[in-house]
């Protein structure tokens, strides 16, 4: 009987190492922007490559100075990728496409931004800010291939819902503009948090 209960602790302690290991896997990143702030929890199990390659550059400051170029409300804020000149960074490799691993481009959540060729995702990502399922996964084709949904907003939904209400304009060729520029100032990693996928509203 003693063996058996031992074992049972044994097995019991495992899984709640095992539980709270995987609890401690999902980064959270604070984007202080011009425009308030926001907390984003990142889904590494779901898109390792994705959020390995949003870290990284997060770890470079490449996104500090960036700003939201393209808002569109009732459907999405854009940004990463271009300066306050709108002119682009450069200088980042196209990853793998992970929009097949389950998570779904519902209000709140965070993927990468990409041209019509489905591994071409690199810098720029998107925030949604309603739910989009035209832009999930269906099948490994062109187009059903669907947009990488990496991470989600945790704290700060009202500041993302702000920025989607900000007047935009046409400006260097680029439409869907904010008439006044909304710059993401610092994005810092700045703990973790366990697997939940709930949104504060």
């Amino acid at each position: 009987m003693k063996i058996i209960n031992a074992i049972l602790l044994l097995s019991l302690l495992t899984t709640v190492s095992l539980i709270s290991a995987h609890a401690e896997d999902n980064p959270v990143v604070l984007f202080e922007t011009s425009a308030g702030n926001f907390e984003v929890t990142l889904y590494p199990q779901q898109a390792p490559v994705t959020v390995n390659n949003f870290l990284s550059l997060v770890e470079q400051k490449h996104y500090n100075g960036t700003i939201f170029h393209r808002v569109i409300k009732n459907f999405m804020i854009q940004g990463g990728g271009l300066n306050k000149s709108l002119k682009k960074l450069g200088g980042v490799m196209p990853i793998k496409n992970e929009a097949d691993n389950g998570l779904k481009n519902v209000k709140g959540s965070i993927a990468m931004a990409r041209t019509g060729e489905p591994h071409s995702a690199t810098d720029q990502f998107f925030i949604n800010t309603k739910d989009n399922d035209n832009l999930n996964f269906t099948s490994k084709t062109i187009r059903g291939w669907g947009y990488t949904v990496f991470g989600k907003v945790t704290r700060g939904m009202d500041v993302v819902m702000k920025i989607e209400g900000t007047p935009t304009t046409s400006k260097l060729g680029r439409s869907d503009v904010p008439v006044n520029t909304i710059e993401i100032l610092k994005i810092s990693r700045i703990g973790k948090q366990g697997p939940s996928h709930k949104t504060e509203k």
